[in-house]
């Protein structure tokens, strides 16, 4: 399956999720078709060993909610890819979902959108003698994530070192992304459950395709 970086993925664009291994054989394959159907990829995991699942996680490029049925766009267009591809053997289940408001912060331009919000980080290296960070997000700069703690100090975690980070749920945080999944309208006037295919609050927008001999199945949640 290969392991380290891939160069290719990265030339496609700089700002993408810093994936090794699997996850970016499966990233550099897909990229350039969620870019050309106007969606931005935000994280890719195989999950699993026997029956694997690999997870995509995905934004529109515009901005706006993403909705079921672009989930089951994505999920199409991947799917007919990895089967091409080839790059897993035997059953496996392809799920796709929105990123969600408390969404993972995987690229330095999340750091940089939701910077004012609460986020919590973990790393693979400590840093400044610790591994786990709460605090408020500050943006990316050179290579990492600036994050104001409770304590009031500073810190800037490499990305490189970075082994996940996600934003809180706050009232602010669902504020602000109401007024950037409908721009113009009033936040407090946005209701979600009128529309079925808005995105839920903990983003679990999902389209499902599995392998069973052959014949594939798809379920939405």
């Amino acid at each position: 399956m290969g392991g380290g970086r891939r160069a290719a993925f990265f030339a496609l664009d700089a700002d993408l999720p810093s994936l090794t291994g699997l996850d970016a054989r499966i990233a550099d394959m897909i990229g350039p078709a969620l870019v050309d159907m106007g969606f931005e990829l935000v994280r890719v995991a195989v999950m699993g060993r026997e029956s694997p699942t690999v997870q995509i996680m995905a934004d529109r490029a515009d901005g706006s909610q993403i909705t079921i049925n672009d989930c089951e766009q994505i999920s199409h267009a991947v799917g007919a890819i990895l089967d091409v591809e080839d790059p897993l053997s035997g059953e496996w289940t392809l799920e796709v979902s929105s990123a969600g408001i408390d969404r993972p912060l995987t690229r330095p331009k999340d750091w940089d959108r939701y910077a004012g919000h609460l986020a919590k980080a973990e790393m693979n290296m400590p840093v400044d003698g610790r591994k786990r960070f709460s605090g408020i997000v500050l943006g990316a700069r050179d290579g990492h994530g600036l994050m104001r703690l409770d304590d009031g100090a500073e810190v800037a975690l490499p990305f490189e070192e970075m082994r996940k980070a996600r934003l809180v749920l706050t009232d602010a945080l669902i504020e602000a992304s109401a007024r950037m999944a409908h721009p113009g309208e009033d936040a407090s006037q946005t209701d979600t459950d009128e529309d079925p295919t808005a995105e839920s609050p903990d983003g679990m927008l999902e389209q499902t395709r599995g392998r069973r001999g052959g014949k594939p199945s798809r379920k939405a949640h």
